[in-house]
């Protein structure tokens, strides 16, 4: 079986990428009301199939959905975090899996801001999660502009138009109107073994394709799924590494460091009940 990875942010990028059946002839929904402040009026959260390797987390059309995902995932997507800055979560938050679908109360496709902010009441309500935000020094990368300034294409897209991500081959990321802040973010939820902390000051969106070769400490989440993380081995052109790949395409440094750091802890959560 073939197996894929969907990604995006706020995910918009993953259906102009992966035709989903349920797109209508109309073309996408018209945007949520701004000032909205949705929930899920239905979800629905089940034990993912173990025969299916596929880990995916979007939305089609409205209704916001995940498949082969753990409560990792969940709140690292919800609250704009990498797993490593979730700090007194159960063994079982990374190693079960589960499929959910969420479809608003309210008309319209949710902004990032709304979706976030549902799958945070869907952790609240299925999971019975209560955390609080704390602050720990950690190990992670940061991104700042390189020496010779950034090379990087400001979008031309409309500012209200859609953002986001996805990965054709991994280690071949293709971003459409993103801010470097939510690149960032994109890469510490799905590429990175730790997180990542913008410094480059940068503020404008941006279109690129960033190509690289991913070493073994990359994509952690997904290896073992049955989707091909390329290695490069015996391939003369293959592209370099993530560190000069980042410096060569986009004029940005990335580094390890450590570095006082946002933390989210767990103070109760519960394995989700049937729905």
């Amino acid at each position: 079986m073939r197996t894929a990875l969907i990604l995006a942010m706020p995910l918009l990028l993953t259906t102009a990428l992966h035709s989903h059946a349920s797109q209508s002839a109309a073309g996408p929904p018209a945007p949520m009301a701004a000032d909205a402040n949705p929930a899920f009026t239905v979800a629905t959260v089940k034990p993912s199939d173990p025969r299916n390797t596929n880990w995916s987390l979007g939305t089609r059309g409205t209704h916001f959905f995940t498949s082969n995902t753990n409560v990792d995932d969940l709140i690292s997507f919800a609250y704009g975090i990498h797993a490593k800055q979730v700090v007194g979560g159960p063994a079982w938050f990374s190693t079960d899996k589960y499929d959910v679908e969420g479809v608003p109360d309210t008309e319209g496709k949710p902004n990032r801001q709304q979706l976030t902010s549902m799958v945070q009441g869907l952790l609240a309500d299925r999971f019975k999660l209560v955390v609080h935000r704390d602050k720990k020094e950690l190990a992670v990368y940061a991104l700042t502009v390189g020496k010779n300034g950034p090379r990087l294409t400001k979008s031309t897209a409309a500012p209200e138009g859609p953002s986001g991500y996805g990965f054709g081959p991994l280690g071949t990321m293709t971003v459409k109107s993103m801010t470097i802040a939510a690149f960032a973010g994109a890469m510490q939820r799905t590429v990175l073994d730790k997180p990542l902390v913008d410094q480059t000051g940068l503020v404008d969106k941006y279109d690129f394709i960033l190509k690289w070769t991913p070493d073994d400490s990359q994509f952690s989440q997904i290896r073992g799924t049955g989707i091909s993380v390329p290695t490069g081995a015996g391939d003369p052109n293959a592209p370099p590494g993530l560190y000069t790949a980042i410096q060569e395409q986009l004029g940005l440094k990335l580094e390890p460091v450590r570095a006082l750091t946002d933390v989210l802890v767990v103070d109760h959560a519960e394995k989700p009940s049937a729905n």
